[in-house]
């Protein structure tokens, strides 16, 4: 019988390969733990106070913690509290997909905060949001992972170097309102940005979370992922029932007051502003109307009325944002008449102390200068007496430099001599050189002529090879479309009720006649070379594909098609599927939603959040509206229809732009241009079509095909059919890619596994006819 510990081994299994989310596996894997610990007599599972609690990280440096294909190895710890550990640590495997360097930042998570799938759940869900916040002066968060060995979650963001406010308040001391200024305007551009482009408040703002670097910048970390895991505390007997920090924390927060406001962030920001500035807190505990703090010496009258209205029990008495707190404390600094004047009189007295203290120096510069003038004298009566010994050694010097003269001149004689007779055996030697280096270009002039003339040769023969070869792919394209044309115009006429229309296009009509089918195009018969190139290869490899991943292309080899079929012209729409789901009352049984998935779409977006069943089940039910065999694709009739005839890495090339597909433009292939994300699916039919009308084979959505997962092609069959005999039967193939990512993923050669039970935002399908 298998064992709780087994199902979870296999369901991590499938996770580090990519076919599990986080979210599916705590699920499952906590639905086997409150099987497996349920009390006796009953199939409750534990309550919450009674739960196991997880173990202490017990994390060192020099460890390696993650999934096992995204391995970030520990290099020291840089903070630690009740969030649980930061890290610094290099990314061994993944930094290049990410688009960060290869030092980040780990905040790992204590297990007794993600114990809990729901809680687990509300953390994946703030670090998601937070990647979305790209602003400079918001640390970037990159992505969050689970480590397998300790079933921790952490959160890899950009790594800073530098100390938060905290630590600057325990070295500096109290701050300037100047400074203050500095340090917190950028804090309040954040959060605006944050509000304005997505709704966004911080909600646990302190010294704690405003950080500054050793290059001058101010960031703001933890941007809603701390408060959240406190405020899920309550489950796990932390009793914190509110999110943010004590101290900071406004008095409406944690009320169900609906959606957070700023005026939660100009609340901690104000108690910022005073501790800034007095090296305390405003209050001792919670605060009241009848509590008061004593105003900063540092702030007039003026600006400590504006600051207490940062700090008003009622949101309402605030100011709208952290910006307009900044601003009242500014424009309230400016001086009155009496304390214009003071500050003159200050003036005036300093500029007399400086005047004073200009003439006493002035005074002792004239000192140093007559001391200076007998310093140079003495000088000079010294550099004489040196003079004098330097001529005499000048004189010493001559005498021997002369003797040493007549020396070297009989040497050089000597020398002169011994040159001559050794240049008249060089004259000889070189004589024979010369001979042999003319025989030796000789030869080497016939050699290279030689080779002149074969390469002329083979070139030419490269030429006429090329010619013979691009006649004959467009002597084979004229015959594939002559074929199309001919199967199409045999197959109209017998089809069953179809609708055709000028280009071809194909669709069913319902026997009930409400409505039709998809649209469809012909596919003809054919033959192709299916897999991949090394050429094409060593592209990948540069993009940053893994050798895992290409390996399941291989080995390439010829399939042919051996019937014609119909291939549905776009994956299957939203509302096509909306159809389907009225008339069968079909639901989802899992916890995605096809009707909402998290980006905009209309009934031309293609439908995802389907499983490999759920499409079989559309395929039965378009079946019986039209009585025509419908079904999945194959692999190889999936390949042989993207290529549309040609041999590239896509059916319009080796390169790739976001103006020909739906993809994660922040990333290139081959050198291409750079774009941008859209963030979800496209209506279909936005790009150009493939060589035989197929609209979105590259990009969009990943796509379902019939076959199990299969890790290479050795032993598949070569007639074009699924191959659903042995490998993973848990596991169908995709193809195409999708909108999430990287362009090397969207070539036609590229394979993808999924499991047949699961179903995300990027998975869809188009769907096959037989014809006869």
């Amino acid at each position: 019988m298998q064992t709780a510990r087994d199902k979870i081994r296999e369901l991590r299994a499938l996770h580090d390969d990519g076919l599990l989310s986080l979210q599916e596996f705590d699920r499952r894997k906590n639905a086997i733990l409150d099987a497996e610990y349920a009390p006796p007599g009953g199939s409750a599972p534990p309550m919450a106070g009674s739960a196991r609690q997880g173990t202490e990280l017990g994390l060192m440096g020099g460890q390696e913690i993650g999934p096992h294909n995204r391995r970030y190895r520990l290099e020291r710890l840089i903070g630690m509290g009740g969030m649980g550990q930061v890290w610094q640590a290099t990314d061994l495997a993944t930094h290049a997909e990410l688009g960060h360097s290869a030092v980040v930042a780990l905040k790992i998570l204590p297990p007794q905060l993600t114990q809990s799938p729901a809680h687990a759940k509300l953390l994946i869900e703030e670090a998601t949001q937070a990647r979305r916040l790209a602003h400079d002066n918001i640390v970037r968060v990159y992505e969050w992972a689970q480590d397998p060995a300790t079933s921790s979650y952490f959160i890899i963001m950009e790594c800073l170097e530098g100390q938060d406010l905290d630590a600057w308040l325990g070295e500096q001391g109290k701050a300037t309102p100047t400074q203050v200024e500095r340090m917190l305007r950028p804090v309040a551009d954040a959060l605006q940005y944050a509000w304005d482009k997505h709704r966004l408040v911080h909600r646990d703002l302190k010294p704690g979370n405003v950080f500054l670097t050793k290059a001058g910048e101010i960031k703001l970390l933890d941007f809603g992922i701390a408060s959240r895991a406190r405020s899920t505390g309550t489950d796990l007997g932390m009793a914190v029932p509110n999110a943010g920090t004590a101290g900071y924390r406004a008095p409406e927060s944690g009320t169900s007051q609906g959606m957070p406001r700023p005026q939660l962030d100009v609340y901690a920001v104000a108690v910022m502003v005073y501790q800034l500035l007095e090296g305390r807190l405003p209050f001792d505990g919670p605060p009241t109307a009848l509590l008061e703090p004593a105003p900063p010496a540092a702030l007039t009258a003026q600006q400590w009325q504006a600051l207490k209205r940062g700090f008003a029990l009622r949101a309402d008495e605030r100011p709208a944002s952290v910006a307009a707190l900044l601003d009242a404390l500014r424009d309230a600094g400016e001086p009155s008449a009496e304390e214009a004047a003071a500050r003159e009189a200050a003036r005036q007295a300093e500029r007399s102390a400086t005047e004073q203290r200009e003439n006493e120096a002035r005074a002792a510069r004239e000192a140093q200068s007559r001391a200076d003038a007998q310093a140079r004298a003495e000088d000079a009566e010294r550099r004489r007496q040196q003079e004098a010994d330097l001529a005499a050694r000048r004189k010493a010097d001559a005498l021997a430099a002369a003797q040493e003269k007549a020396r070297q001149e009989q040497l050089r004689r000597e020398q002169e001599k011994q040159r001559k007779i050794l240049a008249e055996q060089e004259a000889t030697e070189r004589k024979e050189r010369l001979r042999q280096q003319l025989i030796a270009r000789r030869d080497a002039d016939a050699l290279k002529a030689r080779q002149a003339e074969e390469d002329r040769l083979r070139k030419a023969a490269q030429l006429k090879a090329e010619a013979a070869y691009r006649a004959e792919q467009e002597r084979h394209r004229k015959e594939q479309a002559a074929r199309k044309a001919a199967e199409l115009a045999a197959l109209l006429p017998s089809a069953s009720s179809p609708v055709a229309d000028a280009e071809g296009v194909l669709r069913d009509r319902f026997l009930d006649g409400s409505g039709v089918g998809p649209d469809l195009v012909l596919i003809p018969t054919g033959r192709f070379q299916m897999g991949s190139t090394d050429f094409e290869h060593t592209i990948a490899v540069k993009a940053g594909a893994q050798k895992a991943w290409l390996d399941r292309e291989l080995p390439a080899h010829w399939v042919g098609i051996e019937h014609s079929f119909a291939l549905g012209r776009y994956p299957v729409t939203v509302g096509e599927w909306r159809q389907f789901a009225q008339a069968t009352g079909w639901e989802s049984k899992l916890d995605v939603d096809w009707n909402a998935p998290g980006f905009k779409q209309d009934e031309r977006h293609p439908v995802v959040c389907v499983t490999w069943h759920d499409a079989q089940l559309y395929l039965q039910w378009l079946g019986e509206k039209t009585g025509q065999h419908y079904r999945l694709p194959s692999e190889a009739e999936w390949e042989y229809a993207c290529r549309a005839g040609t041999h590239s890495a896509f059916s319009f090339g080796d390169d790739i732009t976001p103006e020909h597909a739906n993809y994660d433009g922040h990333f290139t292939y081959n050198n291409g241009p750079k774009g941008s994300s859209q963030g979800g699916t496209s209506r279909v039919g936005s790009y150009q079509p493939n060589p035989w009308g197929l609209f979105d084979m590259h990009g969009n959505v990943w796509e379902w095909t019939q076959d199990t997962m299969h890790e290479n092609y050795l032993g598949a069959p070569n007639d074009g059919s699924a191959w659903e005999q042995g490998g993973d039967q848990a596991r169908r193939i995709l193809r195409g890619g999708a909108w999430l990512y990287q362009p090397r993923y969207l070539r036609a050669a590229l394979r993808n596994g999924y499991s047949a039970l699961l179903a995300n935002d990027v998975v869809g399908f188009r769907v096959a006819r037989k014809l006869v």
